[in-house]
């Protein structure tokens, strides 16, 4: 895989808690000279960065982030504003402690909310691996899919660990035909990448993909 082709399946991210507008103007010149995937922002640059870059660039965003225990309603009004200041893309954080609870109807209730908040535009449903036994992992695939997420995602980079190869393995076995994976957290180089993108991932979460 040539490094173009590499780069198109990235979401070139920053999402540092003191990220400046010139690290995310930065961001955005990067990724348009990269034809990455997208980018990946925090919420409170969305709207500068669709006025200042217009159709240049993707925007990805998150939303109930890193840590995914605020209520449904406030994921849903998160959304909502993101959409209406140009995002493309939304990366949600499951309620984990849901999740520990085994109160897996919750989480899939959460998850078509938020599906039906999307709309017609990209949801990826972060999972953060790390904190998750298999038996957890194997549900959430179930339910991310019947909730019609487009994407699985393991991490949000802030987690106690980031992606691993043997969870994107597991992924593969449970998710429906619809899914598709993203790998976050820790990926730093042209072939950790390539590694992932070939166990099956379509989309890698990264600050790194000016550095390959």
């Amino acid at each position: 895989m040539n490094k173009s082709e590499l780069l198109s399946h990235v979401d070139h991210t920053q999402l540092k808690a003191y990220a400046t507008w010139e690290d995310i103007d930065k961001l955005c010149r990067e990724a348009i000279e990269l034809k990455t995937a997208s980018v990946c922002v925090p919420p409170c640059y969305i709207s500068r960065i669709h006025k200042t870059f217009g159709n240049q660039v993707r925007i990805c965003t998150v939303v109930g982030f890193p840590l995914g225990y605020s209520v449904t309603e406030a994921k849903i009004a998160e959304v909502k504003k993101a959409l209406e200041d140009g995002a493309q893309e939304i990366d949600m954080v499951v309620n984990i402690c849901d999740v520990k609870n085994h109160d897996f109807e919750a989480v899939e209730k959460e998850v078509r909310s938020i599906r039906e908040a999307v709309g017609t535009h990209v949801l990826k449903v972060i999972i953060e691996t790390c904190y998750l036994t298999e038996e957890e992992k194997i549900r959430l695939c179930e339910i991310v899919t019947a909730a019609g997420a487009d994407y699985i995602k393991t991490s949000s980079g802030f987690g106690t660990a980031g992606a691993a190869l043997e969870d994107i393995r597991l992924f593969k076995k449970h998710i429906g035909p619809n899914v598709k994976i993203k790998a976050a957290g820790g990926i730093r180089t042209a072939e950790a990448m390539e590694a992932y993108l070939e166990e099956g991932c379509d989309r890698i979460g990264s600050s790194s993909a000016s550095n390959i």
